[in-house]
């Protein structure tokens, strides 16, 4: 198989991608072809880039020109004995130093951890069969099988799909899954829109796929932004310069001063050793030693706040540029979002809620005309609710301190929006246990599940989806007492839109 660096894949049929990347679908790679791919092209990995050592990145703390004076200050005043100055001063170079080289170890573990982002386990065909192998070991050429839950293992072409979503928010930021086909593009189609690929590192919500993997490691489009981001380079912002511009102004003034110092004392009849200390005394007394530190600690907060909102700040000095930021450019809606969904209202019974809170975290309440309400007390609310919970494939669970979603993002903030109602979701899972279910499929456009019986021996069908799908399955509908009237199918329409 030879190199494809310039081969567009989303514009190529299903054939010519088999013909390229020399592969039989029917059977995969057999192992001998494996292992001469994985030899030519290495493993399915992300490797580090070449960084300097702990001890340069330290020492390159102190590449700064008022450094460089409180440097020289240390040293004059400890020769001179004086012992306490110069520890002052030494203590406040040596906190600059800590802080910044502490803030940077920070930013380069987050950036490896973009490393791991595409190790995984995938489901490859090889010599015929099914296999399940580590996602170090693939190779392009291999034909991979993807179904709900799986995180892509690499870039692939997609070939045979049914009803796939892909969140690519690893990627593009969108909150969305995105919908999968294996049709052909055009060449101009941007990367956001070449939905007949995968990507390493994104995660399939739903439906099953097969695709061939096109590129592995580093050159993978996860494996580009790893590439970006590590890369070195010489931060300016507006606040290095003024402050590298004033320390050059302020070196030429002390020095001139200690001269004009000097000068004029000799000339007076002083002794020369006598004024010689009198210059150094003046010349480390005009040094603005607590200037470094107010700076780095003023920076470091904000480094701690930008953190907490899960942003990688590299280089201290580059908070004081984005805090100077006016105005931000987005190539569209959904880049800039905390790919989090969240329910902000209910229409139930005649009635409309409004939802607190937002993201994944259930810390909200559920409220009508601005009070909160018992939910217990409006049935049709209830039953909306419980639809959502039950009506459910998705997951939420708690990772380093932070919920995050297992499925899709929409069906988890359904999770949400029940539990702060109250709803015990375990609890009810168990008293109406799932019989059966039609999953989500683009040609349809709804769910339902069948859920076995509960109090009177019914079984229950619950059933989400677009709302024209799933009016068009309804004849009634609950009033706020709980009782049933005639649905107005008009009214739900317009109510939708005005939401």
């Amino acid at each position: 198989m030879e190199d494809h660096k310039e081969v567009f894949w989303h514009q190529l049929s299903a054939e010519k991608v088999v013909r390229l990347l020399d592969v039989d679908l029917l059977t995969g790679l057999a192992d001998a072809e494996v292992k001469l791919r994985q030899g030519k092209y290495g493993p399915n990995r992300l490797t580090a880039q070449k960084r300097r050592s702990e001890l340069v990145r330290f020492l390159l703390q102190f590449h700064s020109a008022l450094l460089y004076i409180l440097l020289a200050a240390v040293a004059i005043t400890a020769f001179l004995q004086e012992w306490v100055d110069a520890s002052v001063i030494f203590g406040v170079v040596l906190i600059n130093a800590v802080v910044g080289y502490l803030q940077e170890a920070k930013a380069e573990k987050a950036i490896e951890a973009l490393a791991n982002m595409v190790v995984t386990e995938a489901t490859v065909r090889r010599n015929g069969e099914k296999l399940r192998v580590h996602s170090e070991q693939l190779v392009p050429g291999d034909v991979v099988l993807l179904q709900s839950g799986d995180k892509v293992p690499a870039d692939l072409r997609l070939l045979h799909v049914r009803d796939l979503q892909v969140d690519e928010s690893p990627l593009t930021g969108e909150s969305v899954p995105v919908e999968k086909h294996a049709d052909v593009l055009s060449l101009d189609t941007i990367l956001a829109e070449r939905t007949n690929l995968a990507f390493a590192g994104t995660h399939v919500t739903r439906g099953q796929a097969e695709g061939v993997v096109w590129s592995i490691g580093n050159q993978t489009e996860m494996g580009r932004i790893a590439r970006l981001v590590s890369e070195t380079v010489n931060l300016s912002t507006p606040l290095t310069r003024k402050l590298a511009r004033f320390s050059k102004m302020l070196l030429v003034a002390i020095m001139a001063l200690a001269v004009l110092t000097f000068v004029v004392g000799v000339w007076r009849g002083e002794s020369l050793v006598a004024m010689f200390m009198a210059a150094v005394a003046m010349a480390v007394a005009a040094i603005p030693e607590g200037l470094p530190a107010a700076v780095t600690i003023t920076l470091a907060i904000g480094v701690a706040r930008m953190a907490r909102r899960r942003a990688i700040i590299r280089k201290l000095p580059a908070v004081e540029t984005l805090g100077s930021t006016t105005v931000i450019c987005s190539d569209k809606t959904g880049t800039l979002t905390e790919n989090q969904m969240t329910v902000q209202q209910v229409h139930a019974g005649g009635e409309r809620f409004e939802v607190t809170g937002g993201g994944y975290e259930p810390q909200g309440e559920i409220r009508r005309d601005g009070q909160p309400v018992a939910v217990a007390e409006h049935p049709a609310l209830m039953e909306c609710l419980r639809a959502g919970l039950m009506c459910n494939d998705s997951q939420l669970s708690r990772s380093n301190g932070r919920l995050v979603v297992q499925g899709d993002p929409t069906e988890a903030a359904l999770l949400v929006v029940a539990q702060k109602a109250g709803l015990p979701g375990d609890e009810i899972s168990g008293s109406y246990p799932r019989l059966d279910v039609v999953p989500f499929e683009s040609e349809h456009q709804y769910m339902a599940t069948l859920h076995g019986p509960h109090g009177d021996g019914a079984n229950l069908v619950y059933v989400k989806g677009a709302v024209e799908r799933v009016i068009e399955r309804c004849t009634n509908a609950l009033q706020a007492d709980g009782t049933e009237t005639q649905l107005n199918p008009e009214a739900v329409f317009r109510l939708a839109d005005e939401m």
